[in-house]
């Protein structure tokens, strides 16, 4: 068994919850915000689909406290913060590019680029998790983020008539 405390297990959970009511509780805003941001993709941006990408990460997130202090449970520890930071920065960007808030800038910054950093402090580097564990999270994070974004892309054009 690997030594982590169960509640840092919750913790991308509820960084996952602090982040989805920034975005669509309080302030709220962004599906509007990111038809402006990607307005070619404006078409994709659906109650389903969001509720879909959503559903998905929660359903990650639950899996560290479910599967406990294991090395399952770390590597999908690791891999919600890595999709988490790859979010944060997403959001950060888009930020800087619009020179507007993005809807969940804040809990990015503030909540998932830290507990990234938190992560390999705390698991990485004393090994607890294997180095190549950890990169496979990494790829995770980006690979979901690079879904996303061709689903969306998809999406748009279809509703375009495939343009």
């Amino acid at each position: 068994m690997v030594t982590a405390s169960p509640a840092i297990l919750w913790l991308p959970l509820l960084s996952v919850a602090a982040h989805l009511l920034e975005e669509f509780v309080w302030p709220g805003g962004f599906p509007e915000w990111y038809r402006r941001y990607r307005p070619e993709r404006a078409a994709s941006v659906t109650g389903s689909f969001l509720v879909t990408v959503n559903a998905i990460l929660i359903g990650i997130a639950v899996l560290p406290p479910l599967l406990g202090p294991t090395p399952r449970g770390l590597a999908w520890w690791l891999i919600v913060v890595a999709v988490g930071a790859v979010n944060a920065a997403f959001h950060a960007w888009a930020t800087v590019r619009m020179r507007e808030y993005s809807p969940g800038v804040v809990s990015g910054v503030l909540l998932y680029l830290p507990l990234a950093g938190f992560g390999v402090w705390r698991f990485v580097v004393p090994g607890i998790v294997a180095p190549g564990t950890a990169v496979q999270a990494v790829i995770a994070g980006v690979g979901f983020h690079l879904w996303s974004s061709w689903a969306h892309r998809r999406r748009a054009a279809a509703a375009r008539g495939g343009r």
